[in-house]
């Protein structure tokens, strides 16, 4: 019996002091869907006896056979705590890593969080990540310490034991927690100085650095948990019963006659009761006393436990009578004791009265969002809260005010979409019948039955023989009308049919989306804010209004929308129920917007609210596969649905490759299978065929290595002939392009009219990783830069992110020392590929100095024969880095350096007198990289004539006259054309003259295992070239933990594998970490003669980098080199018959 009318919630959604938003997070398996279901129960939703069974919350017939959550989904709840009435919306979320993207999207929406972790395990790895994920989002946690039950039943510990376990695995959380405080603490201070620091020098006596003064400073007695705090709970979900503190403290209060605020303090930490002077002590240990914690409360929990699992009837009785409590008789007398200690437990100490008012004491209300947590949702990318326009800076109150007045603008935020079957909206439910429905639906019975009779009774009449011919005429002609009537509405029938069939097939898609300011309602129009729209670039084009004009006098702003809201929704997990209004402060679920919103976005009447900043996902997508139709004739329904899933899902990625294949990109296995089902049977409905997953590697180069494969010092022994080719002869070098020694690559255009000397090296380590961490810093540059290069009016370069962007520079610096890295940094050309790679361009020759620090104001216009070809070089550099030369995989971590560029000046003009506007059209569209402004083409023809009349001998001051007339136009010629693929050329070249690898994908693997099954979990690890990092015990447990890495390739039926072999005693968790160097060389061959002799002639041992070279080769329809047959020798049976 649900106790709550919808009415009843939409009263209380207008009271924003009243409404609690909240998300469950936790580590897979620590109880959050029971959790869930207890507080459901509360509300007559569900029965209290099913809760932890049905998983009410996991909708998906997916998620109740593995038993795990893959989705966020929300409910709202009534609860009453004294006078007070509050509305809480609960949103449930996943645990395993594989769906962290849904806890990013659940803890957007949310002010505060429940961290549910298991009494047993402890915290674990995903227990940090979500730690994490609400500490980045400024949202307030609070602690329910689950599954104490396991800590009696089966790990059999006594309540002394279980209180120091108890009191270790609050001390774990609370280090997690304070690591994180102070990481931000010092990264404040840092900031502080650096801008103390611009205004005074400071005196050389201050110059000594306490990392720790900041941090004295500051209170952080609020961050933690702690029972006293009231923010933790102790509970068992399964068996229905949690308290808090308080809860024993007033009990206690008036059995012993200490005052609650007193025992409030003392029922935690080391303090005992002296009973003779009835006074409570400090010490408990040092006196070899019972703490009080296990004095009042566990022994009476544990003696409970004991009671009911012994069958001690008159121990029960005992309890029973002296707690008041009325057990029916049907519990007490059920066969299993679990059954009947939830029938005591959960009213004695309900689960939920415990957790919501710790929720309603604890966890803000809407009201009272933090300006700085505002401040972070407005600020997008790098920019700070003060650089923004008047007008948004204006709507911070809206937002902290929370008001749903008719004048504040709204604001949205949607997180995600999700599907919903057309039959599950309130639209098309079938409803009860009215008494007047009922009524009138006997009346046309009757009717119909009446109608039947007199046709039976005509058609017996009309069978008599006809006296007249006139009547049977008529009779006939009235027939015919009657049945083309019955076939027009058959017609008609079949037509609506066939519409709500379709419909029924439709998926709807629902915004899951929250209230921040305003009034949200049914009909309104609202605009759709992409997250790359700047409210600055289009406050001016807009008129300032606060309603949101008609589609029709809107004018053209990039990344904005105009859209109507059609229906909104009150999510209540599997139901919906259709709402007129909603106001500021609420989650809610909006129809109509699956045209208008991808994933997620901004919603808002004023175009003056910036797009929230985009959600943090911990995971990143690495496992892909192709996907097509079984049968062709499909593939428009499969393309549909794979539009359909990328809405559907937040972290998976849809591509179409160059090779046309549909690519899917998931966060790991569990996540594919999902997504591969949704498609199957939800999106596209058709039979699909999918491809080995395709494991991304990336190319590099190392220092040639000092020792051989046999660790003999190279060049110390004598080399041998060899029958197979060596690694030189492999990589052979067409003429007409010169390798020296030390690996410079010299080679000319195919017209001879350019030379180029390219040298690759490999870049450090830390370098490396620098460079991926800040690949969004190195696009903001480019950006910059190409505004810079265009002459473009810039928006004021932000100061915070020039400041980053001098850091960056400095740190690269840093990084780059040594006699072959002088003045590096100053010579970077470009980052690739994409421009903001893991890769770098130096410029070494001649008096070029265009670099990528223009933004930083060091900006040069570029004179000369250079600066209408440099973008054909950086174009070819990009193209070299997207695709390697062992199997077409992108680069990582190679620098190369241009040492020299030779144009010969006669050929420029030779090149514009053949070049036509034919040609130029073409190659245009060839080299779509080019950054530089298209104006030129148009110049091309009338550039011609003038050049024929030019001399050769003009000089490049000259001829940089003639700008938009000769030179110009030859930047789109054949000749930028080739400068393109000779640089690639070049590039490539440069790579084989060093020593190559391949890199693998690596995921950092956590392993919880008892010490039994430790063996066979080291053995699929090592079976599957995974490398253990460290093992360790946790404490108070026999539970080890190992952390390994594994490389992404082998990671396919790795955690069903350990979970067969361990007999599911140990579930790895994987989440992708890093690019590893795989340190075999692929194309080694033997050339020592201890080589010769260790590794035999043919070399033949398994060559892993080999390996995976020639699969990824294979997959692309690239020449592998592999004999089919080797040795084909006929074998011989010495031994003879008998």
């Amino acid at each position: 019996m649900v106790l709550t009318s919808v009415g009843k919630m939409v009263g209380l959604q207008k009271k924003a002091s009243g409404i609690r938003n909240i998300c469950v997070l936790a580590h897979v398996d620590h109880g959050k869907t029971t959790l869930a279901d207890c507080l459901i129960s509360s509300n007559g939703i569900i029965s209290s006896r099913l809760a932890g069974k049905l998983r009410y919350l996991d909708s998906r017939e997916d998620e109740q056979i593995r038993g795990i959550t893959m989705k966020s989904s929300a409910i709202s709840l009534h609860f009453v705590k004294g006078d007070q009435e509050y509305l809480i919306n609960l949103i449930d979320s996943p645990g395993h890593v594989d769906f962290s993207s849904e806890v990013s999207t659940a803890v957007r929406l949310c002010d505060g969080c429940i961290i549910v972790v298991d009494a047993v395990e402890g915290v674990c790895p995903q227990t940090q990540a979500v730690l994490r994920q609400a500490w980045l989002e400024n949202i307030r946690p609070v602690l329910v310490i689950n599954k104490i039950d396991r800590l009696i039943v089966e790990l059999k510990l006594t309540p002394q034991e279980a209180y120091l376990h108890l009191k270790n695995i609050l001390e774990q959380i609370n280090a997690v927690t304070g690591t994180l405080f102070t990481s931000k603490v010092l990264e404040e201070r840092a900031e502080k100085e650096t801008e103390s620091e611009t205004v005074s020098d400071s005196s050389p006596g201050d110059q000594i650095y306490d990392w720790s003064t900041g941090l004295e400073d500051t209170d952080d007695s609020h961050l933690y948990f702690s029972p006293e705090h009231g923010n933790v709970v102790f509970a068992s979900a399964i068996d229905g019963w949690g308290f808090g503190i308080e809860h024993f403290a007033k009990l206690y209060s008036q059995k012993i006659g200490i005052k609650p605020a007193v025992l409030l303090k003392t029922l935690w930490g080391d303090y005992y009761l002296n009973t003779k002077a009835k006074k409570i002590m400090k010490g408990d240990q040092s006196k070899g006393k019972k703490p009080l914690f296990v004095q009042l409360v566990l022994d009476n929990i544990w003696s409970l436990y004991e009671a009911v699992m012994k069958r001690d009837k008159e121990k029960i009785e005992k309890i029973v009578t002296s707690l008041g409590l009325r057990i029916g008789a049907r519990e007490s007398r059920h066969a299993d004791p679990k059954v009947h200690l939830n029938a005591i437990c959960s009213q004695w100490l309900p689960i939920s009265d415990a957790v919501l008012s710790m929720v309603c004491n604890k966890i803000p209300s809407p009201l009272e969002i933090t300006a700085e947590r505002v401040e972070k949702l407005m600020c997008v990318g790098a920019r700070t809260f003060d650089s923004l326009p008047p007008e948004t800076q204006e709507l911070k109150s809206a937002f902290m005010k929370c008001s749903s007045e008719g004048t504040a603008p709204v604001i949205v935020f949607v997180s995600k979409m999700f599907p919903v079957d057309a039959k599950a909206l309130p639209q098309n439910k079938p409803r009860p019948l009215t008494q007047e429905e009922i009524a009138h639906r006997r009346e046309l019975a009757k009717r119909r039955h009446a109608e039947k009779l007199a046709a039976s009774q005509g058609k017996e009449l009309s069978e008599k023989p006809p006296s007249e011919n006139s009547p049977e005429v008529t009779g006939n002609t009235g027939d015919t009308k009657g049945e083309e009537q019955q076939l027009t509405d058959q017609g008609d029938s079949m037509t609506s049919k066939a519409v709500k069939q379709e419909a029924d097939n439709k998926e709807y898609f629902i915004a899951f989306a929250r209230v921040f300011s305003g009034v949200v309602k049914r009909g309104q129009k609202i605009f759709v804010l992409g997250p790359k729209y700047d409210p600055a670039e289009s406050l001016h084009k807009v008129r300032l209004s606060s309603q949101c004009p008609a589609t029709d006098d809107l004018p053209a702003v990039p990344h904005m929308t105009c859209c109507t809201l059609e229906n909104l929704y009150l999510l209540m997990g599997r139901e919906l129920e259709d709402l007129e209004e909603v106001p500021a402060g609420n989650v809610l679920g909006i129809g109509g917007l699956q045209d208008f919103v991808l994933k997620s976005a901004t919603l808002s009447t004023s175009p003056a609210c910036p797009p929230f900043t985009p959600l943090n996902f911990e995971a990143t997508p690495i496992v892909r596969v192709a996907v097509e139709p079984k049968h062709p004739s499909d593939m428009p329904q499969l393309v549909r649905g794979m539009k359909l899933l990328n809405q559907a899902d937040p972290c998976v990625q849809v591509l179409i490759q160059e090779t046309g294949e549909h690519v899917l990109v998931t966060a790991g296995e569990v996540h594919l299978q999902r997504c591969l089902d949704d498609l199957k049977e939800r999106f596209a409905k058709v039979q699909i065929s999918v491809s080995a997953p395709i494991i991304p590697f990336r190319e590099t180069i190392t220092r040639p290595p000092k020792v051989d494969m046999v660790n003999e010092e190279i060049g110390k022994q004598q080399k041998v002939a060899v029958i197979h080719q060596t690694k030189e002869d492999q990589n052979k070098i067409p003429e007409g392009i010169q390798v020296d020694s030390d690996g410079l690559v010299t080679i000319n255009t195919p017209n001879k009219q350019a030379t180029l000397s390219v040298r690759a090296m490999p870049l450090p380590e830390e370098v490396t990783r620098l460079l991926e961490e800040n690949s969004d810093l190195i696009r903001t540059m480019e950006q910059l830069n190409t505004s810079l290069n265009e002459d473009k009016k810039t928006h004021e370069i932000n100061q915070k992110t020039l400041d980053r962007i001098k850091e960056f520079k400095q740190k690269l610096e840093k990084s780059l020392q040594g006699r072959k890295w002088r003045n590096a940094v100053d010579q970077i050309w470009s980052f690739g590929p994409r421009k903001c790679g893991p890769n770098i361009l130096l410029h070494n020759f001649g008096d070029y100095k265009r670099s990528v620090w223009q933004c930083l104001g060091n900006s040069v216009k570029e004179v000369g024969k250079y600066r209408d070809f440099d973008n054909s070089i950086v174009s070819g550099f990009q193209l070299a880095t997207l695709s390697g030369p062992m199997c077409e995989e992108p680069l990582m971590g190679v620098c190369f350096t241009v040492e020299k560029w030779e144009i010969n000046k006669a050929g420029d003009t030779v090149s514009h007198n053949r070049q036509d506007s034919g040609e130029l059209g073409a190659t245009e569209e060839q080299n779509e990289e080019e950054t530089t402004a298209s104006s030129g083409t148009a110049k091309g023809p009338s550039a011609n004539e003038q050049d024929r009349n030019q001399s050769v001998t003009d000089s490049p001051e000259k001829m940089s006259k003639h700008k938009g007339e000769s030179v110009l136009a030859d930047c789109y010629g054949p000749f930028s054309g080739q400068l393109i693929a000779t640089m690639k050329e070049a590039c490539r070249y440069a790579l084989q003259a060093k020593p190559q690898r391949l890199m693998a994908a690596m995921y950092t693997c956590e392993i919880m295992a008892t010490a039994e099954v430790l063996g066979r979990v080291y053995a699929v690890l090592s079976k599957r070239e995974g490398r253990v990092l460290q093992e360790e015990m946790k404490e108070g447990t026999d539970v080890f933990i190992i952390k390994a890495v594994l490389p992404v390739a082998e990671s396919f039926g790795f955690a069903d594998e350990i979970r067969k072999r361990t007999s599911g005693l140990a579930s790895p968790q994987l989440v992708f970490s890093h690019w590893e160097i795989i340190s075999s060389d692929p194309f080694w061959v033997p050339t020592t003669e201890e080589e010769y002799l260790h590794f035999g002639e043919k070399a033949d041992s398994e060559n892993q980098a080999r390996k995976y070279m020639n699969a990824v080769r294979k997959r692309k329809g690239l020449y592998v080199e592999e004999k089919i047959v080797e040795h084909a020798e006929k074998q011989r049976t010495l031994s003879r018959n008998k």
